[in-house]
């Protein structure tokens, strides 16, 4: 596999891995006819994320020659840790980065990353990788029976009353209402525990439906990485979802 992507594609790529960071310890880097999918999930597989940019997000994109894309696409398991520093500075990437090649070696288990910078200047980063399985969430968002649908600025400003220390949070829907609250487990001392609770009315949301009231409980760290991405560019965010423990 071979990707070239150039300006303000860089820093979108990596505003997508620091997004994911928030997910797991580890990114799924898999190479696809439909595009180039970032995966990650959490250590207990309760939360799971991909970003899927599209050949036509690219200068230029090739998963390699005839025979290997007719053996099948091979999924490349990185540390986050050894990958997402190569684009933790994003202003810095956005100031002085023109282009950047992204490539799968095989034959060496390993991924190059290259930034071709301003005055000539070309950086090579050789990541070593693991063969593993696709991951891949299975889910069928068109049966759920609650869907929201708002833009990712009204849902940012819910969740920053929150503090940065706050673990999970409940959502809350009635036909109604929709209501945030910070999640606190039994046995701690209510005199020490801040109680949070953020409420919007349905008329707030660009498309509301509720057909069974519900009170979900989640990590919010993986809120936040989705929802900073969304709002970096101004991206409108569907929620779906049922019943506890889907």
């Amino acid at each position: 596999m071979n990707c070239l992507l150039e300006g303000n594609c860089v820093k979108v790529f990596g505003k997508a891995l620091h997004a994911l960071s928030r997910i797991g310890d580890a990114l799924w880097l898999d190479p696809t006819v439909k595009g180039l999918a970032l995966r990650a999930v959490n250590s207990a597989h309760s939360a799971y994320a991909c970003f899927l940019f599209s050949p036509l997000f690219f200068q230029h994109y090739s998963l390699g020659s005839g025979s290997e894309q007719g053996s099948g696409s091979v999924n490349c398991k990185l540390l986050m840790k050894s990958i997402l520093p190569l684009f933790r500075c994003l202003t810095s990437i956005e100031r002085n980065v023109e282009r950047c090649q992204i490539s799968v070696s095989t034959p060496s288990d390993r991924v190059v990353v290259q930034f071709f910078c301003r005055h000539g200047i070309t950086k090579t980063h050789n990541l070593r990788f693991q063969e593993s399985e696709a991951l891949q969430a299975v889910f069928a968002s068109h049966l759920c029976p609650n869907v929201l649908k708002a833009p990712a600025r009204l849902l940012c400003d819910m969740v920053m009353h929150f503090p940065s220390s706050q673990e999970e949070i409940t959502l809350s829907v009635t036909p109604l209402r929709v209501s945030l609250t910070n999640y606190c487990e039994e046995g701690k001392d209510p005199m020490r525990t801040m109680y949070t609770e953020m409420s919007l009315h349905p008329d707030e949301f660009d498309f509301f439906q509720v057909g069974v009231d519900l009170d979900l409980t989640f990590c919010l760290k993986e809120l936040r990485g989705l929802l900073s991405f969304a709002e970096s560019h101004s991206l409108p965010v569907s929620v779906n979802f049922s019943t506890a423990g889907k």
